[in-house]
């Protein structure tokens, strides 16, 4: 299996192998802020976290994706989860994808150390070519996250899939290639350790 399962740890957020274990703290995470009632997003609700945890553990056993929990590490509570998805090994290509936070700690610096850490792990251990990064076109909150992490956009796939509620979306692809990689480990490290 490539990639094996792996933790890796910041200052501020610890990325782990998803585990049911992790079923509570997601459930209190994803009735913070009711975002499961977002149309344009895919996010469980609280009632459905444990069959979404099932769902992206029989990805990780099919091979095409490694799910993670985001556990704040000042509250040592899982707080979101991630994944690396659309793995195509022969590639050494990957998304980062399928991100959730708790509303509390949206637009703070544990999404940026997060993904500073899975980024880090693709490019430098993964020795992957390039990490994509796709979102819902309208999904301005997330489109603005994905650039600050540096990602540019490859394009705009139309009608590219039927939303739940039947509405089609329209997605915004993004990726960061491995030789754009120490520019943007620079500016994340800066975003992370500029004065707040």
């Amino acid at each position: 299996m490539w990639p094996e399962p792996f933790t890796v740890t910041g200052s501020c957020v610890e990325v782990v192998p998803l585990a049911h274990t992790h079923e509570n703290d997601l459930k209190n995470a994803a009735a913070d802020g009711e975002l499961h009632r977002l149309w344009y997003t895919s996010i469980p609700s609280p009632d459905g976290v444990g069959a979404e945890i099932d769902r992206r553990l029989e990805l990780q056993a099919k091979g095409s994706m490694l799910p993670f929990a985001i556990i704040d590490k000042q509250s040592a509570m899982a707080v979101g989860m991630t994944t690396y998805m659309n793995i195509d090994a022969s590639n050494r290509r990957l998304e980062i994808g399928s991100t959730w936070y708790r509303k509390s700690v949206q637009r703070s610096a544990l999404n940026t150390e997060c993904k500073y850490l899975l980024l880090q792990h693709a490019f430098e251990s993964l020795d992957c070519i390039a990490v994509e990064f796709c979102t819902h076109f309208v999904n301005m909150q997330s489109r603005r996250a994905i650039e600050r992490l540096g990602a540019k956009l490859d394009g705009v796939l139309r009608s590219h899939k039927i939303m739940a509620n039947g509405s089609l979306r329209d997605t915004a692809v993004y990726s960061i290639i491995a030789t754009e990689w120490p520019a943007v480990k620079a500016n994340l490290t800066w975003l992370m350790e500029k004065p707040r």
